[in-house]
């Protein structure tokens, strides 16, 4: 998502935790969501500009724990409100390392991403932020299913051992690695799509890939293993599936979900779900 600039002023980035413990990988997807949304609310100033060094980060290692959905089963349509997000609520925010003009950030694996305002992504390695590629991106995500993202020119991009690899297929806007190993994506039409998890895990740029068409029109979309998949439409309604099966990708039926509408919305590991509205109010259910 693009954050947009005013000049004179300087913002950073800033890192989110509550006051609670949660495992440290579980947590970053979280953590990572409220970067995003965030970002899109930050005004920011500078160049960005930083030495470009590509460190070997591999092909992220599956297999984070997997739990139970927390959609309750037995009644689907008795769902928690949505509440808005408030600093008295336990959210304590603190400077994280600085990334000028950041327009999105991920994390998922232990790994943070993100993109400056010039598209070029960058990876966090301890406190400082590292330029990855040459590659214009406008999404990144990194979790289960690898780093992954889509280019300015919606072709879609894996990392492997130590470069972005171009994929052949279905061109996307947006792409998401945090479900329970598969990818899934939507196109410039508004298309959802899912890669299942055998592609996904072992796709090192060597042929094209077979994604799969879940029948859906969504604007942009994200899964977590413990919490289905979320969506977003073009008139900002909200979308849930508990469960889209890793191996064939099918899903176990959308519901939409009443109440506020939303521009987009981000699930983390721990099932948390955060959304933001097309005010730029940020809420959590």
């Amino acid at each position: 998502m693009q954050v947009s600039s005013t000049p004179q002023i300087q913002t950073y980035i800033q890192k989110c935790t509550a006051d609670y413990r949660l495992p440290n990988r579980d947590n970053m997807k979280a953590i990572a969501a409220i970067l995003l949304v965030l970002c899109h609310l930050a005004v920011s100033h500078g160049n960005g500009a930083q030495m470009q060094i590509r460190p070997n980060i591999g092909t992220v290692t599956p297999g984070l724990t997997r739990g139970r959905p927390t959609w309750p089963a037995a009644r689907p349509a008795a769902r928690p409100a949505v509440r808005p997000i408030v600093q008295q609520t336990g959210w304590n925010c603190d400077e994280g390392p600085r990334l000028y003009n950041a327009r999105q950030l991920d994390a998922g694996q232990g790994k943070v991403v993100a993109l400056d305002r010039n598209n070029y992504p960058y990876f966090l390695i301890g406190s400082s932020w590292q330029r990855l590629s040459s590659v214009r991106f406008r999404h990144l995500s990194v979790g289960p299913a690898g780093l992954w993202g889509s280019s300015t020119s919606n072709i879609v991009y894996k990392y492997v051992a130590g470069n972005f690899v171009q994929s052949r297929g279905t061109s996307m806007k947006q792409v998401d690695a945090g479900g329970d190993d598969q990818l899934v994506g939507v196109t410039t039409s508004n298309q959802a799509y899912c890669l299942r998890c055998s592609s996904a895990l072992t796709y090192s740029g060597v042929g094209s890939l077979g994604w799969n068409y879940l029948s859906r029109r969504l604007k942009y979309y994200t899964c977590s293993p413990k919490n289905g998949c979320w969506g977003v439409d073009t008139s900002n309604r909200v979308y849930f599936t508990r469960t889209l099966n890793s191996v064939n990708c099918g899903a176990s039926g959308w519901t939409q979900v009443a109440g506020q509408r939303m521009s987009m919305v981000e699930v983390g590991t721990d099932g948390r779900v955060f959304g933001l509205t097309p005010g730029g109010d940020v809420y959590q259910r």
